[in-house]
């Protein structure tokens, strides 16, 4: 059986396993998790809340997907945002700095990219995704993936697979 029955069976076992290991680890070791998601609209924090017996490692959750939100939310530079993009690496280490200040978390991931191409935006590269993990600590861990024009269903499957692998980095924890 599946530790996350209501994403199930669209999260595959491999991401299920990440899951509930990431979470056990998280609670082994007291610490809390908060997310800030664009691209993912809030499909990470449903996952981290999804397993029996460990939600409580889940502090909150931020669904930033307008430049607006990650200002208003997040507190986002509006500069940044204009200069950078919303899809980029500043930003997404911004979004996760954010989380951090507005949670109680120890630790946050943020997520920002393009499931899709968009025509209105000559910027969007279909599947290009920028992740950020930041530690009450300190710490700050920057990535960025090249999914490709796989779909938008695809590439939000696939960023739950990095984002757990950056949480699990962040705990610590070994391959």
């Amino acid at each position: 059986m599946s530790a996350t029955e209501a994403l199930a069976p669209a999260v595959s076992p491999a991401i299920d396993r990440k899951a509930l290991r990431v979470l056990r680890a998280a609670c082994a070791q007291n610490r809390t998790l908060a997310t800030a998601e664009s691209c993912t609209g809030g499909l990470l924090a449903s996952l981290l809340t999804d397993v029996p017996g460990c939600s409580h490692a889940f502090e909150r959750g931020f669904v930033a997907y307008t430049d607006t939100a990650k200002i208003d939310l997040l507190g986002v530079p509006e500069r940044m945002l204009e200069d950078e993009g919303a899809v980029s690496q500043p930003v997404a280490a911004a979004m996760a700095r954010g989380a951090l200040k507005a949670s109680e978390a120890d630790i946050t991931l943020s997520v920002t990219g393009y499931c899709e191409a968009t025509p209105d935006d000559p910027d969007s590269v279909a599947g290009l995704v920028h992740f950020a993990c930041a530690t009450r600590e300190g710490g700050l861990r920057t990535h960025v993936e090249f999914y490709g024009d796989i779909g938008r269903a695809a590439v939000r499957l696939r960023c739950l697979e990095t984002s757990l692998d950056l949480i699990a980095g962040a705990l610590d924890l070994r391959a």
